[in-house]
């Protein structure tokens, strides 16, 4: 028997992920705002019977009437238009139970393609909860279709609706005219089969009387990020601690028992010097998205859209950019796809240019580096630590730059054009600690995998090119210098000296392009190497501390806050734009805004100190 293919379909936000995680067993991200999903997901899913489905997580629509990319897909896979993809055997409609009204017209459409379909009524139990009543048998009569109530969240009704799929489903019968009013079916078929609650205010009203007031709202938001960059460093400065002592002791361990020679060299200068200089940072990564995922979780997000969205229209941009650039915090990856929700293109490619900007986790290893290095462990007023007020400062400076790009960009391009923001509001929910743990889990292993093969790689490959060849015996300088990584330092370091690049930085911004994080990674290979005769196992902070003055610490800093991304951004930029010409614009600006950033911090702090 054919493999049977099943679709989840429905609107934004409605929880066909984490339905879609519970059937097959996957841990795709979720989120509690519209947009999470922006491309077809699949998996497997092997019923009690040992029957085997393909199960297709797909885009939240509105409506086939596709707007946008995102939702282009959507239709093409559920009318059988995508190319390479047979239409699928049947559609499992998820809605929200608390937001039929608005749910249920979807449903009504997908019926026009007569495949067989199950309405997975998810989120029930926050139905009940509102005093939601709803007629399951009733429901399932007025649209013709098997009807399952699903908490994913929770685990909830996924045998039910297993079951209900392994029947034998028939065809949907005929749908609604093609002229028939649909509003006025949704409204009398929740006036058949569900019982609303007497109307007062609720929690979620009188929580966003304050949380989306213009003054009141902004403050609230400034204060939630202050703290979040706070916490990120008092917080996880324990923990730093620990692993660099481990790190300290792997090190000296090999350097005692291994004889002096490539190998210990490899082991201690190259793979220990620098992996362990970026692995020490992943507390603070760690924590920077626990505090996302509980702003996710609990509905906040996309408030935060709202707000902005007057600041960020000026600028040039769509309150819907919001998403895609708070996505690239943690990677401007799945940003930049995240734009496909963006309806007018000009507004999506602005979207993609700028969303580089946005201070990546991958920084965060630099600047955590640079801010230890230079700015003094002590607090402002009593109380606010002075490397979490830089850092917030850092990302402050990253959104100004990215806003400012933008308004260039409409001001070049002569729009002025502006769309009205309609985004769906989640209800407000307490996090689901299973949910947090999981993304906290998945960003490590994502961190430890780069770890493991980009940045170990790229390590070992720099530990080689900064070894070898070995200098003749009447060689008067370092041994590095005569290697192939210091020559290369050397012949580009005229380039950089202007912003106060030294020839071991300029030999740290090319593996960089890799990943962002490498850059660290081969700072401490560079400089363990240098430093191999006195102290194989010195730790990089201090190094830099003493080697580096302020004003280049500063030009790095301003450097890495608009230098390009790495190498697979520009790939993803190239697919969802299918230009080359945007990625050589994304280039040439983001290299000479780093370069003009980096020689202003640098003549300034130059002058100063």
């Amino acid at each position: 028997m054919a493999e049977m293919r099943i679709a989840l379909v429905g609107n934004p936000n409605c929880g066909k992920t984490a339905l879609f995680n519970l059937l097959t067993g996957s841990r795709q991200k979720v989120g509690n705002y519209a947009g999470v999903t922006v491309e077809r997901k699949s998996g497997r899913l092997t019923t009690p019977s040992g029957r085997t489905l393909e199960v297709l997580d797909l885009p939240g629509a509105y409506t086939l009437a596709a707007s946008s990319p995102d939702e282009e897909i959507t239709r093409d896979i559920c009318l059988g238009r995508f190319s390479g993809e047979a239409q699928p055997d049947a559609i499992v409609c998820v809605a929200d139970a608390t937001n039929l009204r608005l749910h249920l017209r979807f449903v009504l459409e997908l019926q026009r393609l007569g495949l067989p379909m199950i309405l997975a009524l998810n989120m029930s139990d926050a139905a009940q909860r509102r005093g939601i009543r709803i007629d399951v048998a009733r429901l399932q009569k007025e649209l013709r279709v098997p009807v399952v109530e699903t908490v994913a969240v929770r685990r909830g009704g996924a045998a039910e609706l297993v079951a209900q799929i392994e029947k034998e489903l028939p065809p949907v019968p005929a749908a609604l005219p093609e002229n028939a009013d649909l509003h006025a079916e949704v409204k009398r078929i929740l006036g058949e089969a569900v019982t609303m609650p007497s109307r007062t205010a609720s929690m979620d009203e009188a929580l966003d009387r304050i949380l989306l007031h213009p003054v009141a709202g902004l403050a609230i938001l400034a204060v939630v990020m202050f703290f979040m960059f706070q916490a990120v460093f008092a917080w996880a400065a324990p923990f730093m601690e620990g692993i660099d002592s481990l790190v300290g002791i792997v090190g000296s361990f090999f350097e005692t028992v291994l004889p002096d020679g490539p190998l210990r060299g490899l082991l201690v200068e190259g793979i220990i010097g620098g992996v362990g200089s970026v692995i020490i940072f992943l507390p603070q990564i760690l924590f920077l998205f626990l505090f996302i995922l509980i702003l996710e979780e609990t509905g906040y997000l996309p408030r935060a859209a709202f707000l902005l969205d007057r600041m960020m229209v000026g600028a040039g941009l769509t309150g819907r950019s919001f998403i895609p650039l708070l996505s690239s915090f943690a990677c401007a990856i799945p940003g930049i796809m995240a734009a496909r929700t963006i309806q007018d293109p000009r507004d999506r490619i602005a979207t993609i240019l700028v969303a580089p900007l946005m201070t990546c986790s991958a920084r965060l290893p630099v600047y955590a580096l640079l801010i230890g290095a230079f700015i003094p462990q002590t607090t402002v007023l009593g109380m606010f630590n002075l490397g979490g007020l830089v850092l917030f400062g850092l990302y402050i400076a990253g959104i100004v730059g990215a806003l400012a790009v933008a308004f260039v960009m409409k001001r070049l391009r002569r729009s002025n054009e502006e769309h009205a923001l309609m985004l769906e509001l989640p209800a407000y929910r307490l996090p689901y600690p299973r949910d947090i743990l999981i993304g906290l889990w998945e960003r490590a292993r994502m961190f430890m995998v780069r770890v493991g093969k980009i940045i170990l790689s790229i390590t070992v490959i720099l530990w080689i090119l900064a070894t070898y060849p070995t200098p003749p015996a009447d060689w008067a300088g370092t041994a590095i210098d005569y290697s192939f990584a210091g020559r290369i330092g050397h012949s580009v370091e005229w380039l950089f000296a202007p912003i106060g690049f030294n020839w071991q930085i300029c030999v740290a911004l090319i593996p960089g392009l890799a990943a962002r994080e490498v850059a660290v990674s081969a700072l401490g290979t560079v400089y363990a190497i240098s430093a191999a005769a006195e102290d194989p196992t010195a730790q990089l902070l201090p190094i830099i501390s003493s080697q580096w003055s302020l004003a280049t610490g500063m030009s790095l800093l301003a450097w890495y806050i608009f230098a390009p991304q790495c190498l697979a951004t520009l790939a993803v930029m190239h697919r969802e734009t299918n230009s080359w010409g945007v990625v050589a614009a994304a280039v040439i600006y983001l290299f000479g805004l780093a370069y003009l950033a980096s020689f202003i911090v640098y003549r300034v702090a130059s002058l100063l100190t």
